[in-house]
């Protein structure tokens, strides 16, 4: 019995010993990423903001990704506001870079608007996907606009049901395409439109590339839609040499003949990023907007009257002779504004900005070292009910002139 209790403690005091030694091993993993970044700081670090990095590599996108795909998004921030407090700026580790979060009007303002201290500073996947050539360098297309939603509208309205947000989707995704290169067929806008989807779920995936995540699909379908470009590109410049200069331009002959301060025309490459940035810019988020925008009209009924009201003035108001919307008539369309404007508060559809510090700046009693990227958390603001009162609601009179509001 003696024998069988020792062995017993010696078991005991092994697990011990075992479990120690497993919590030390976390506990040194869980700061290798502040004492990796943080060292090269020197004194700075003692004045970065509070905050956590998360583990090493992953950092904190395990419960970035874990609050955005729950009920709650705003845990996520909220868990930073609790433990640190409402203090607008906190370090982390995000899309693979050691990163100051700010999520404050003041503070957002300030690194939106400070453009000698702060440039864009987007994650490698999306720079890779959409092009790094795209963030260096419209026409109104206002009758195709209107032609295409209407003849859209009235082909669903003979479907039966369908899948509102697919069709919104195909139906932007076509008039973006238009508006950059006007005279492609329905073959390569399908090509285009198949591929681009699956590059598309990848812009803001980590930059993992193997088989199996999204960001390894979306660079082999990257190289699809840059060979599918580059061969309309081809095509557009051999027309342009047999042709001459088209009478009417779209986005692809601006792009053909824009020249820099040195006379220097856009290569190839250039041109396919900025077609690739404008597209992703221009489509996913036209097509999600107004896709809220009709819901939650739709669930206030009293509110989706008001702007219907509204548009129903405007179209009285026209001359017998005017045929199609008008741009002064977008002007007058001021209840409709508000209700885009609560929407795009609302869902946050861009739910960070991501910018990188040029040099040390000192903001709030605290430092952004040089170098570090800095998200500007669009959405906190947007969901902080110290600057939007009950911010979960859906109120386009927020947006009446004289009503308070912070940002």
């Amino acid at each position: 019995m003696e024998n069988t209790g020792e062995g017993v403690n010696s078991w005991l005091v092994m697990f011990t010993a075992l479990l120690g030694g497993f919590v030390v091993v976390l506990g040194l993993l869980k700061k290798a990423n502040e004492w990796y970044y943080e060292s090269k700081l020197g004194e700075k670090r003692l004045s970065l903001p509070p905050g956590d990095m998360g583990w090493p590599f992953i950092g904190n996108m395990w419960s970035f990704l874990r609050a955005f795909k729950s009920n709650d998004p705003e845990s996520f921030i909220n868990g930073f506001v609790k433990r640190f407090g409402r203090i607008g700026m906190y370090k982390a580790f995000m899309f693979g870079n050691p990163t100051i979060m700010v999520t404050i009007p003041e503070t957002c303002r300030q690194v939106l608007m400070d453009d000698e201290k702060f440039k864009p500073g987007w994650p490698q996947s999306t720079v890779e996907l959409i092009g790094r050539k795209s963030f260096v360098a419209l026409s109104v297309y206002l009758e195709f606009i209107e032609e295409n939603v209407v003849s859209t509208l009235e082909r669903w309205s003979n479907m039966g049901e369908i899948e509102f947000l697919t069709q919104l989707r195909k139906l932007t995704f076509r008039i973006v395409m238009h508006i950059f290169i006007s005279k492609g067929g329905e073959s390569v806008m399908d090509a285009l439109e198949e591929v681009y989807t699956t590059l598309n779920y990848g812009v803001r995936a980590m930059a993992i590339n193997l088989p199996g995540f999204a960001y390894y699909r979306a660079l082999k379908s990257r190289k699809r839609l840059v060979e599918i470009f580059l061969s309309v590109v081809n095509e557009r410049r051999a027309v342009r040499v047999r042709d001459g200069p088209p009478a009417k331009k779209d986005m692809l002959d601006n792009l053909l003949d824009v020249k820099d301060e040195n006379d220097r025309k856009l290569n190839d490459e250039e041109i396919i990023d900025t077609l690739i940035m404008y597209l992703n810019a221009g489509h996913e988020s036209s097509g999600h907007i107004t896709m809220w925008a009709t819901v939650l009209l739709q669930e206030h009924p009293d509110m989706f009257q008001k702007a219907k009201a509204e548009q129903e003035q405007i179209v009285k108001n026209r001359s017998s002779m005017q045929k199609g919307l008008r741009l002064k008539e977008i002007k007058q369309m001021d209840y409709l504004n508000k209700v885009i404007d609560e929407t795009l508060r609302l869902i946050s559809f861009s739910l960070v900005v991501f910018r990188e510090a040029k040099k040390d700046v000192s903001m709030n009693g605290y430092i952004i070292p040089m170098g570090w990227k800095v998200e500007v958390w669009l959405r906190n603001v947007h969901r902080d009910p110290e600057v939007y009162p009950n911010p979960n609601k859906f109120d386009p009179s927020r947006w009446d002139v004289g009503a308070e509001t912070e940002f």
